[in-house]
């Protein structure tokens, strides 16, 4: 699980995948969270989930139940989802115009700004006073519209240089901030999260795995652009399209476990969720270019439709290649340089987190 040669980088032309260790053992989970998790920028909601105060989102940093709360003041803050009390969640689920955060277990109230408000039946305990005690807060960025969390921010990438060229490349006008219609699908998957992350970076199985996919798509024009902490695939779209329409289909990875999928008119976010070695949850959120129209409905169900097909493809292929991994049959094969570039990348990542995390470094 440390073996230098395993860990050390490798040139792409030649590089191999990970060893099937890193997907099957059971100390994977605690040291992806701590090496990684902990140490990055995690995907919490779209604006639109948090437009008034009081609105507020619960998601899961692989482990780390948090809430992201719009406050009285306007500032969205996201805190750790865990009483200061006796571990209970302050919220079990997103919410509206809520006027306070309360504890389900025994009553604990705190202020939409995270401060302790109440605690039942504690006047009058000696050295005790709700001043002084605050819901843990995690650094906060809104970037097109979306809510990025850092649990350790002293740890996580530059937020700036985490999204480096990815405005330029989307434009000016493209309005993701504004986007609403949210829909949430959640696929529960028998694999590593590493296993699906793997499966996005790369278009290579698209011919093979996603035939309704393959005809939307350019995949002789299939290309990856590669950035520090996020990479990016891009096609064409077909020009007969209807779904869509003209333009391109751009797939970010945003390192370790969001994806954004933006087409015309559509932005989907994909955050990977580890649940153990062998289990993970993929969160798809859904955001539209604002339409109420019936035509614009319309598309919108085609493409949760379309989404939910392609989405069941991925999950049988991925289950399969779990195990795959766990048969003790799997020796790490060679990556393809042009079409597993994002693969590489990827992998070349968690070497070098997996190095920084060993016990000789």
């Amino acid at each position: 699980m440390n073996d230098p040669v395993e860990l050390a980088p490798q040139p792409h032309a030649t590089a191999t995948a990970l060893p099937a260790c890193y997907y099957v053992d059971a100390s994977m989970t605690a040291r992806d969270r701590a090496s990684i998790f902990d140490a990055t920028w995690q995907l919490v909601a779209h604006v639109s989930q948090l437009r008034n105060a009081g609105d507020h989102v619960v998601a899961d940093f692989a482990g780390l139940p948090v809430l992201a709360v719009r406050g009285g003041d306007d500032v969205i803050r996201v805190f750790h989802n865990v009483c200061r009390h006796r571990a209970g969640p302050i919220a079990q689920c997103d919410g509206l115009a809520a006027k306070s955060l309360r504890c389900r277990y025994h009553g604990w109230t705190y202020t939409l700004e995270g401060q302790l408000r109440a605690a039942p039946e504690m006047q009058g305990v000696e050295d005790f006073d709700v001043a002084d005690i605050r819901l843990p807060q995690l650094a906060v960025r809104v970037w097109q519209g979306l809510v990025f969390a850092a649990v350790d921010a002293a740890r996580a990438p530059d937020f700036d240089a985490f999204v480096t060229g990815i405005d330029a490349r989307l434009g000016g006008d493209r309005g993701l901030e504004r986007y609403g219609n949210h829909h949430r699908a959640s696929y529960d998957i028998a694999c590593n999260w590493k296993v699906y992350v793997d499966n996005y970076l790369e278009g290579y199985h698209v011919p093979h795995v996603h035939p309704g996919l393959n005809r939307l798509l350019d995949y002789r024009s299939y290309r990856t652009e590669l950035e520090r902490w996020h990479s990016l695939q891009w096609s064409p779209l077909e020009s007969d399209a209807s779904l869509y329409g003209n333009g391109d289909a751009l797939y970010y990875w945003l390192w370790p476990n969001t994806m954004l999928n933006i087409l015309p008119g559509r932005m989907q976010t994909n955050t990977v969720i580890p649940l153990g070695v062998d289990r993970c949850r993929v969160l798809f959120d859904s955001y539209y270019a604002p339409d109420d129209s019936d035509a614009g409905q319309a598309r919108r169900d085609a493409d949760l439709s379309f989404s939910d097909e392609v989405q069941h493809e991925d999950l049988g292929i991925c289950e399969d290649v779990q195990r795959g991994f766990a048969s003790g049959s799997y020796v790490p094969g060679r990556l393809n340089p042009l079409r597993e570039s994002g693969v590489h990348h990827f992998h070349e990542m968690l070497r070098a987190a997996y190095r920084q995390s060993s016990p000789d470094a």
